[in-house]
């Protein structure tokens, strides 16, 4: 009766495991090459973002965004824009945000600023530490203010709350804090204003008057690159195990498989061996 071979045991049907760790494989490509992808087109728009701002930081200062306007204002479209604006600040509705800069920790000085129009803007002076709060200029009559158009912050920063009853703020929320302060006609962003010259450096810090302005940083991070390049990584990686454990199957044949047949009978074999011998010693004795 036929014998099988350890090359025939070696040579099974792939099991059930190996069927889900080849799904697991094919899945786990497809992941990384979507995320790569993903990547790609998050660092195209990145750029098209970048090129968009420093359009606009380069353009001349426009009108700021009046009543008429407002709904249609949004961070894509308007956010860093160079605007102008006339009017007279109220001092006595000035609040103080927690600000965190190269220079330390104080506070922004958000000032509302009523237009002849009727409507209000709440304008961002300047940077003050605290040991200058004592010390805030504040000029009177009509002032012109140019500067930076921004959206509203809402809610908070991260892990700290708003709490306008205490009049802690600690994110430049437009709408908070123009219901905290009783403010009217208020346009849903806020304007960073310009300072006169250079934005100070840490070499440079600002000594006074205060409050300080100039001091917006304009700055996208843009790792996208890299970030895609690890997900086309990982997915390499995934087709070279696979190739590993294709190459190591249990299955495979190796070296030394073709010395016989999967299903050859040993005592056929060694017939066909003993039938051979005799041919050989028939041939020499003629």
């Amino acid at each position: 009766m036929p014998h099988a071979t350890p090359t025939a045991a070696r040579r099974r049907r792939p099991g059930a495991g190996t069927w889900v760790l080849a799904l697991a494989g094919v899945l786990l490509f497809a992941l990384f090459v979507s995320l790569g992808h993903w990547q790609v087109e998050r660092r195209a728009w990145k750029l098209a973002l970048i090129a968009r701002v420093d359009a606009r930081l380069a353009a001349a200062a426009t009108d700021a965004p009046g009543p008429a306007a407002w709904p249609a204002i949004g961070r894509e479209a308007d956010e860093y824009r160079r605007v102008k604006v006339s009017g007279t600040f109220l001092y006595d509705r000035e609040v103080l945000v927690q600000a965190s800069t190269v220079f330390g920790a104080g506070h922004w000085v958000l000032t509302p600023l009523r237009t002849p129009a009727g409507w209000t803007v709440l304008v961002n002076r300047g940077f003050v530490p605290p040991e200058g709060r004592a010390a805030l200029l504040r000029p009177d009559g009509m002032r012109d203010v140019q500067g930076l158009l921004r959206i509203t912050e809402p809610g908070g920063a991260f892990l700290r709350q708003n709490d306008p009853a205490a009049g802690r703020w600690h994110s430049r929320d437009v709408q908070a804090i123009a219901a905290a302060q009783r403010l009217e006609a208020v346009a849903p962003y806020f304007i960073d204003e310009a300072g006169d010259g250079p934005a100070p450096t840490e070499a440079t810090a600002p000594v006074g008057p205060w409050p300080y302005p100039g001091m917006t940083v304009v700055a996208f991070r843009n790792s996208h690159l890299i970030y895609a390049a690890t997900w086309y990584g990982l997915a390499l990686m995934v087709v070279l195990a696979a190739w590993l454990v294709w190459r190591h199957r249990p299955g495979r044949p190796g070296p030394d498989d073709n010395s016989a047949p999967d299903n050859a009978d040993p005592d056929t074999d060694r017939a066909r061996k003993r039938h051979g011998a005799d041919a050989t010693r028939s041939m020499d004795e003629r």
